[in-house]
């Protein structure tokens, strides 16, 4: 077990950090109106009694952009969790299916499937994580010397009072990151080099979003509001779900 330094994670941060930023911005700009109005419940917007085109062009954008955001970031946490871990335990990106880390700790060699919460999946996706485990465990354990192959399904954030599954373990917030670095304090540690220029490119953000917003609004008024402005909630729900091959 060697150390990892706070500067070395600020480093790494610093320097992995932008990608999710420019990600981020350009999924903002690639959108389209009728994209996102296609994905979106027209029935649970008028349930919510929306009745401006803003409130609905805002609520829709929020909604996506929300759930892009949370893929992208959880892919810069798996990438920063592999790279501490490699350099404390020798850890690196797994090749089988599913499975994100490899490393050996006490004799015994680890595989971790990385997720950014505890509330990742539905019962068919906790399926498939154990399948993929098990898949891993019957090929390492024919080739690697190490006789004991445990699995481990780790959380960046929250926390999970019961971590033995049966045929895995469950590690969140706090004791996910201890367990790959050896550190208890580690995740409070990572928390401050996350905020690297994250003013400077919000404010270019929120200026592309504000000209996404103006931008959908007009489109919207423009299909889906009649001449006194009022939307056309019919005109919404058949786009979204009319089937035009009956």
């Amino acid at each position: 077990m060697k150390h990892i330094t706070q500067q070395e994670i600020t480093d790494y941060v610093q320097d992995n950090i932008q990608t999710f930023h420019q990600r981020r911005l350009e999924n903002l700009q690639k959108l389209k109106l009728l994209d996102v109005v296609k994905q979106k419940n027209p029935y649970l917007f008028k349930a919510k009694n929306v009745i401006t085109a803003s409130g609905f062009v805002k609520t829709i954008l929020d909604a996506r952009l929300s759930s892009q955001e949370e893929t992208i970031f959880g892919g810069f946490l798996e990438g920063l969790a592999i790279f501490i871990c490699s350099q404390v335990y020798g850890g690196q990106k797994s090749s089988a299916e599913g499975i994100d880390l490899e490393f050996i700790k006490d004799g015994i060699r680890y595989i971790i499937s990385i997720k950014s919460g505890p509330n990742w999946g539905n019962s068919r996706q906790v399926s498939k994580l154990r399948d993929d485990f098990r898949q891993a465990r019957r090929i390492l354990g024919t080739n690697t010397s190490s006789p004991n192959v445990v699995a481990i399904n780790g959380c960046c954030y929250g926390k999970n009072r019961k971590p033995n599954k049966g045929d895995y373990f469950k590690l969140c917030g706090q004791k996910f990151w201890a367990f790959i670095s050896g550190n208890d304090n580690l995740y409070t540690e990572i928390i401050e080099p996350l905020g690297h220029q994250a003013k400077e490119r919000n404010e270019q953000f929120m200026q592309e979003y504000a000209k996404v917003v103006n931008k959908f609004t007009f489109e919207f008024i423009t299909k889906f509001c009649d001449a006194d402005g009022n939307i056309l909630w019919e005109e919404i729900v058949k786009f979204n779900s009319e089937d035009i091959s009956a």
